[in-house]
């Protein structure tokens, strides 16, 4: 039965044949996470892969009852699911015994991750003698990448709903702060957990990063949030998203209290103009570092500096392909499918910091806005 994720797999096996490589091995283990294997199986983790050039594929899972649940379910990834204690938990054992078992012949090339640290990449080398294995930089990884980076139909759908509840979650945060609800940085996060949660969520997509005013002036506050005033005199920063069936969203808003001078409010009307200039740029075919380069130079027409890009693809990571930045080898383009955020930001020692971010769906006509987060008066 065809499935979403036996097209993907399909896909690969391809792009293997093209390439002249009889298989591929993904891994999804502590220290060497990719969500590679939840993108083409539905298995969230804590699994090894192989896909071949004739499409055959097996999944070797550590939670073997969550992987039938999900990689079996009728219109899964189609391939074998097998226990990681069959091989002892050893993937250069699961691979070794997994190419034979899925038709790969002896000296055929096998490509093992591009994150591979060059001593394991050797041990494999020599533990697998009868192949040869290939390491790339840009890889079938990569290619990988690249599918995860333009959206299909369901996905769209997916983000739409996760778009709706971070929306909900951020009017609720607004009232809850104008309230007195929300007073510090630690209940701005830990509503955001529970209120993902109750939505029918996997959490938050990442850490909250909650920083009060004596802390907004970093990029991403150390630690991400403590127990501190928030949205008190001056600037507050709010960076969050949810997780929904994998795939989280990236929003930031900013809180604005008390009269916070001049400069802030040029600093605040900069970031507002960027990010509606940004957005009013993005289209099928647009050039990903122009539109970096644009929000650039118009905060250098002002004197000041973004130390950070000015956005990045979402997907079943916070960060992903396409990449927003000004820097020489960003040869990124936009493409219809693509979801990615927009995130101006200025940020200054001692005044504070003030991010506005959304996530844009790239459509045919230029731009759909998913999310609509916001800078807060108070």
């Amino acid at each position: 039965m065809s499935s979403r994720y036996a097209d993907r797999v399909a896909r690969v096996a391809v792009r293997l044949a093209s390439e002249g490589i009889a298989a591929a091995f993904f891994e999804d283990a502590e220290g060497s996470r990719d969500q590679a294997i939840r993108y083409l199986t539905g298995q969230p983790g804590d699994a090894l892969l192989v896909v071949t050039a004739q499409g055959r594929s097996a999944l070797v899972a550590w939670d073997l009852n969550l992987a039938r649940l999900l990689a079996g379910a009728p219109g899964g990834f189609g391939g074998e699911i097998l226990p990681y204690s069959d091989f002892s938990r050893l993937p250069m054992r699961a691979l070794s015994e997994l190419l034979p078992r899925l038709g790969v012949e002896a000296g055929s090339k096998v490509e093992l991750p591009s994150a591979f640290a060059y001593p394991r990449y050797v041990d494999f080398v020599e533990g697998l003698p009868d192949h040869d294995l290939v390491c790339r930089a840009e890889g079938i990884g990569g290619f990988a990448r690249g599918l995860r980076a333009v959206k299909d139909a369901g996905e769209i759908a997916l983000y739409r709903r996760a778009s709706a509840i971070t929306n909900d979650i951020i009017g609720a945060i607004e009232a809850g702060v104008r309230s007195g609800g929300i007073r510090t940085e630690l209940d701005a996060a830990l509503f955001i957990e529970r209120a993902s949660r109750e939505a029918g969520c996997e959490g938050p997509g990442f850490e909250t990063l909650a920083a009060g005013p004596s802390r907004s002036w970093g990029i991403h506050a150390f630690p991400p949030y403590g127990s501190g005033p928030f949205a008190t005199e001056g600037l507050s920063i709010l960076d969050f998203g949810i997780k929904l069936e994998g795939y989280t969203t990236d929003v930031t808003m900013s809180f604005a209290r008390g009269r916070i001078g001049e400069e802030r409010e040029r600093m605040i009307a900069l970031v507002e103009r960027a990010h509606s200039e940004a957005i009013a740029m993005l289209a099928p075919g647009v050039s990903c570092r122009a539109v970096a380069l644009h929000v650039d130079e118009l905060f250098a027409e002002a004197g000041l500096v973004m130390p950070h890009a000015l956005g990045h693809g979402v997907g079943l990571d916070a960060h992903e392909a396409p990449a927003l930045r000004n820097r020489d080898d960003c040869a990124d383009v936009l493409a219809v499918g693509q979801i990615v955020t927009i995130e101006p930001g200025l940020y200054h020692p001692e005044l504070g910091g003030v991010r506005l971010e959304d996530d844009m769906l790239i459509t045919e006509s230029g731009r759909e806005a998913l999310t609509k987060s916001r800078i807060v008066r108070l």
